[in-house]
């Protein structure tokens, strides 16, 4: 049972980017459309990637098996093919749960006008995440690691940056 309520660490950041595309296409479409419905699968999702990496969640399973082998083989998209430490990735995950269930929950009790503007940050944050590979939720996590609220023992790769730099240039000129 622990092996299931677990993250992968390391990530394919190429399945982390994805996954963050496939948010964007959702919230895209549910504030475009109107489709509030949207927020059951977007919250879902969040929750699921938090509590068990990819193994539960849809977008997960697609970016894991389908999306993150596809683009590794495509030239153009060589360098998205790396891997990160997965515990600031399931930390964006669950800043990714908080956003989305404040807007499920304003959207149930006080109506979609409210719900869809909690959105618009996790559209930013998605599309950072998307588009130009910068992790708002991974920065948020090395901030609370020097400030010693996320203790070091949660990340050594992130702890230890200097060393983590040398492996990845180690392996880059492989």
């Amino acid at each position: 049972m622990k092996s299931f309520f677990s993250f992968p660490n390391p990530v394919n950041d190429a399945a982390a980017r994805t996954v963050a595309l496939g948010v964007v296409t959702m919230t895209v479409l549910a504030l475009t459309c109107g489709w509030s419905w949207l927020l059951v699968p977007l919250t879902y999702g969040f929750l699921a990637r938090v509590l068990a990496g990819p193994t539960v969640s849809p977008l997960g399973q697609f970016a894991v098996r389908v999306a993150a082998p596809a683009i590794g083989r495509r030239p153009a998209f060589r360098h998205w093919e790396r891997f990160v430490p997965g515990p600031p990735k399931r930390f964006a995950q669950g800043v990714g749960l908080a956003f989305s269930l404040t807007a499920t929950v304003l959207w149930l009790t006080v109506g979609w006008d409210t719900a869809r503007w909690v959105l618009l940050p996790l559209l930013v944050a998605a599309s950072l995440e998307g588009f130009a590979g910068y992790c708002l939720g991974c920065t948020m996590f090395g901030w609370l690691m020097r400030a010693g609220v996320i203790p070091d023992s949660v990340c050594a790769d992130c702890a230890d940056l200097a060393g983590r730099r040398a492996r990845l240039q180690a392996a880059a000129d492989v």
